[in-house]
């Protein structure tokens, strides 16, 4: 690992398990202080303690502003600004047109777009000039998936805020930029499947259908994240970047 982040201000949303967790490591070893958020107390606690080295959890349910204004005031009590937000906060559940209920639109796009807008606005009186904004989009909102058009809804409208925000904040020289994972091996795709050999079942079947042969690792999505958000990554702005091992080209 380097020190590329040494000194700096990261927050990541829904950075308690997965892909979050992953990146939230990932930025700790390369010298950043880092917050993460999560919606249960213990399983935060636990993360940090995997973490293990300068992060700060904050409880937060980040489709609720206040919870939101929650974070900031946080981090405000130990740092001046913030260099990077990660926007990785979401989920979804799986439900064929004829079933999507009032519920699941509402949870799915409260979390995944309203979250992910207030994240980044609220953060903007802290997020210093030049920084680096990172949404978390999915192959799915390039790709049809069956059961899963709200979910996949919710990602193509997270995709498209950075084309608009590139614009809004470019006075600011602050790059916003696009993470799409494919399926990826984590808690939360298990559960998506229905859990045990059904969720396995269906893994290894995606994994039939990737051009790499495997679905990801979380530890591959914080890599790109990483490059993104890094000084490597000056002249990238507006990007979607596909960590998905080829599924969303072919």
């Amino acid at each position: 690992m380097t020190d590329r982040f040494k000194s700096k201000v990261v927050v990541v949303t829904g950075g308690t398990s997965g892909i979050g967790l992953a990146i939230a490591k990932a930025f700790v070893a390369e010298g950043a202080a880092v917050f993460i958020t999560g919606r249960r107390q213990e399983v935060l606690d636990a993360a940090v303690k995997k973490i293990d080295g300068r992060v700060t959890g904050v409880r937060a349910d980040m489709s609720k502003l206040a919870d939101i204004d929650r974070v900031y005031d946080a981090v405000q009590q130990q740092h001046a600004q913030i260099d990077v937000i990660i926007a990785n906060a979401g989920g979804g559940t799986m439900l064929p047109l004829g079933a999507i209920t009032e519920e699941q639109y509402q949870q799915t796009f409260d979390t995944n777009v309203k979250g992910t807008i207030f994240t980044v606005q609220k953060a903007l009186p802290l997020l210093k000039d030049g920084g680096s904004i990172i949404l978390m989009s999915s192959n799915a909102g390039s790709s049809g998936t069956p059961a899963f058009s709200v979910y996949g809804a919710s990602k193509a409208a997270v995709r498209n805020l950075a084309r608009s925000w590139i614009l809004d904040l470019k006075d600011r020289h602050i790059r916003v930029n696009v993470v799409s994972p494919g399926p990826t091996d984590t808690i939360g795709l298990t559960d998506v499947f229905g859990g045990g050999k059904q969720a396995q079942g269906i893994k290894d079947y995606l994994a039939t259908q990737i051009p790499v042969g495997r679905v990801g690792e979380p530890e591959e999505i914080a890599k790109a994240t990483l490059f993104l958000a890094s000084d490597d990554a000056s002249f990238i702005n507006g990007a979607e970047l596909f960590v998905d091992g080829g599924i969303t080209q072919i």
